[in-house]
């Protein structure tokens, strides 16, 4: 589907929101009553990101172009990634990381808009990312502190990693700023080919009093309209 197909089916099954768009197409969700839930703003990729200290001037200066962007078209939430560990410990990741969200956090906060860190599995799909557990990432926010440094815990990534996910999501609740899903194994459809009781994770995340968005990121097999509005229905408590 082109986005514009995407924007008005989504808008024809009740959604809010399309997730992870670039900033020349932010605005483009808006002709469909619906906004950009999550946008790129150049911080960074999956492999190459805060955890190295000599990417912080280019992500800084990414965030400097696109986060008022963001804002002016009514994003929230925008994605950053610590990187892969390339050999480094977790230990002197977690300061880098630190120091690199410090630096920039002032950015996200004059513009009202959430940078959120990505948590992804290393044992599957991103062979080698440092931010693969929930505590690591919490250890990190707690750090940096502030409400609009988050976390995006994408629960086909933790539940491949850690699982425990209602336990979790509500222990931290406070430190999540957005949430993904993916069918496990595969990350294809939401249904019962997969692990996930996602109706139940759903509870979990609305008794937590979460108010964010919930962003589906999975890859269909068949149908991707059927699939879409599976997931929709499935998820909707």
């Amino acid at each position: 589907m082109s986005l514009d197909e995407l924007c008005a089916y989504a808008a024809q099954i009740g959604l809010k929101g399309v997730d992870l768009l670039e900033p020349q197409d932010f605005e483009v969700p808006k002709k469909y009553g619906l906004l950009c839930t999550m946008g790129y703003v150049n911080a960074g990729t999956i492999p190459d990101a805060l955890n190295v200290v000599a990417n912080h001037d280019k992500i800084e200066a990414g965030l400097r172009a696109n986060v008022p962007l963001a804002a002016k078209a009514g994003v929230p939430n925008v994605i950053t990634f610590s990187g892969n560990r390339h050999g480094m410990s977790d230990e002197e990741g977690a300061k880098n990381v630190i120091l690199g969200l410090n630096r920039v956090k002032k950015i996200a906060e004059d513009n009202n808009v959430v940078l959120c860190l990505e948590l992804l599995n290393s044992k599957v799909n991103h062979k080698d990312y440092m931010a693969d557990h929930t505590a690591w990432g919490v250890a990190v926010m707690k750090e940096v502190n502030s409400p609009h440094v988050k976390l995006l815990y994408d629960i086909y990534h933790m539940q491949i990693m850690e699982g425990d996910l209602i336990a979790t999501i509500q222990a931290n609740i406070q430190w999540l700023g957005h949430f993904h899903t993916g069918g496990v194994p595969g990350r294809h459809e939401l249904n019962d080919k997969q692990e996930v009781q996602w109706d139940g994770v759903m509870r979990g995340i609305v008794e937590s009093g979460f108010k964010g968005y919930v962003a589906h990121e999975f890859v269909p097999t068949g149908d991707p309209r059927a699939s879409l509005l599976q997931a929709v229905d499935l998820c909707d408590v």
